[in-house]
């Protein structure tokens, strides 16, 4: 992990602790100007960040996040994670995302960028009825025999 003197680590525990009651505190350790990025949306500035952690929390009401391993270099830091939650639309069945996140840091400190890399074919398209199974069958088609 982070030391406990880098930026990296208030954000971390931010989001490992995350509720959204916690969502009021964002601007703690995230910059004014943020840029998101994941495989779904695209978002700049701190009320668009909060709007989709909002949905975030809509969708997937027990969603945790816990962080795997850190690494960084001066203003920029890369997170492994895992993600796990029950999300609505999908059933009830635990949904786990790897991912991994690219960090950016203003000069004070806060989160200036933070692009989420996780491949939402197969942990996300595959689970989804119909569209899962279409995925699935392209997937056998162009692997590798």
């Amino acid at each position: 992990m982070a030391s406990n003197d880098h930026p990296a680590a208030a954000y971390i525990r931010f989001y490992e602790t995350l509720t959204p009651a916690g969502l009021d505190a964002l601007s703690s350790v995230v910059h004014e100007e943020i840029l998101f990025r994941d495989p779904f949306n695209e978002v700049r500035g701190l009320a668009a960040y909060r709007g989709i952690l909002a949905s975030m929390f809509d969708a997937a009401p027990d969603i945790s996040f816990a962080v795997k391993h850190c690494a960084y270099d001066g203003d920029v830091c890369y997170l492994r994670w895992d993600s796990t939650a029950t999300v609505k639309a999908l059933g009830r069945d635990p949904w786990v995302v790897q991912g991994m996140s690219e960090l950016t840091f203003a000069d004070d400190g806060r989160i200036l960028a933070h692009i989420d890399f996780w491949d939402a074919a197969s942990q996300f398209y595959e689970r989804v009825p119909i569209v899962g199974g279409l995925i699935r069958l392209i997937r056998r088609r162009v692997a590798a025999h």
